[in-house]
C-alpha cells in the first residue's frame, strides 16, 4: 500500500483479538454477495461480525440482514458521506469504532469483515483497520481489467474474480484474466468464482478459514475486550486525526 498511498495509521495490536478482513472492489463486483456467502459458509464454525460501508445509505447492511445469513445485530452500517476509500484508508475512525463495538458487544469474535463501499482499482485498506484484504473484480468490465493493475489488484492478499458465469456473454477470456492477474500479483493468490452458482463461495471461504487459523496460531485465541475502544492506544489516536463526514 505504501507505494501508492501513505498509510497514516499504525497496525492495531493483534494479540487476543479477531482477524479483521477488508473486502473492497469496484461498484457491482459482488462484494456484498461475497460477504453474504462467507457468512453462510463460515457462520456455523466461526464467531462473526460485519461492518458495511455506503456513502449515504445502509443498503449493503440491509441486504445482509434480509438475507438471514447472520444475526442482524452483528451487522453495523457506516455511512461515510465521502469517497469510500477515505473511510477505509485515510480516516478510519468510524470503521474502527464499528469493529470495536462489535467486539465489545459480541466478543470474543474470530473474524470481523469490513466491506468497503464500491470504489476503483486504487482502493486499499489501512493496516490500522484490516489485517488481511480481499479485492473483488468481476468479468463484466472485460478481461483487460487485471492487467490494468492498481494497488487493489496488485497488493490485496487475495484477488477474487467474480461472475465467471457471465464471461461468455461479455466476451471475457478467463484464461487471459488468470494470466494477467498472475503477472501483476507476484505470486499472491487469485480465485475465480460465480457466487450466483456457488452460494457459499467455498474456495474463498476455505482461504479465509486458513487465514483465521494462522492468525489464531500466531496471536492467540480471541478474548473479551481485547481491542478496547478506538482512542485507547496509538491506532485509535491516529484514527481521530480528522473526523469522517457523515450525514445526520
Amino acid at each position: 500500500m505504501g507505494a501508492y498511498h501513505d498509510d497514516l495509521h499504525d497496525a492495531a495490536d493483534p494479540h487476543g483479538r479477531a482477524l479483521r478482513l477488508g473486502i473492497g472492489g469496484p461498484v457491482g463486483s459482488g462484494k456484498t454477495a461475497l460477504v453474504a456467502a462467507l457468512c453462510r459458509s463460515l457462520g456455523p464454525s466461526l464467531r462473526l461480525g460485519v461492518v458495511t460501508n455506503d456513502i449515504y445509505t445502509t443498503e449493503d447492511a440491509d441486504f445482509l440482514r434480509r438475507a438471514g445469513v447472520i444475526d442482524p445485530e452483528r451487522v453495523i452500517a457506516v455511512q461515510t458521506g465521502c469517497c469510500p476509500h477515505t473511510a477505509i484508508r485515510d480516516d478510519i475512525a468510524a470503521n474502527l469504532d464499528a469493529v470495536e463495538t462489535l467486539e465489545d458487544r459480541f466478543g470474543p469474535l474470530d473474524l470481523v469483515i469490513v466491506e468497503s463501499g464500491g470504489d476503483n482499482l486504487t482502493a486499499t485498506f489501512s493496516r490500522g483497520l484490516a489485517d488481511r484484504q480481499i479485492f473483488v473484480l468481476d468479468v463484466s468490465g472485460g478481461d483487460k481489467v487485471p492487467r490494468k493493475g492498481g494497488p487493489g489488484v496488485t497488493s490485496a492478499d487475495l484477488l477474487v474474480v467474480n461472475k465467471t458465469d457471465l464471461a461468455p456473454m461479455v466476451g471475457a477470456d478467463l484464461t487471459v484474466m488468470s494470466r494477467d492477474a498472475a503477472a501483476v500479483r507476484d505470486g499472491k493468490p487469485v480465485l475465480f468464482t460465480s457466487i450466483r452458482e456457488d452460494k457459499g463461495a467455498r474456495a474463498v471461504a476455505d482461504w479465509v478459514t486458513d487465514m483465521v487459523g494462522a492468525w489464531q496460531r500466531e496471536h492467540g485465541e480471541p478474548h473479551e475486550h481485547a481491542g478496547g475502544h478506538a482512542g485507547h492506544g496509538a491506532a485509535g489516536r491516529a484514527a481521530r486525526r480528522a473526523p469522517v463526514s457523515r450525514p445526520a
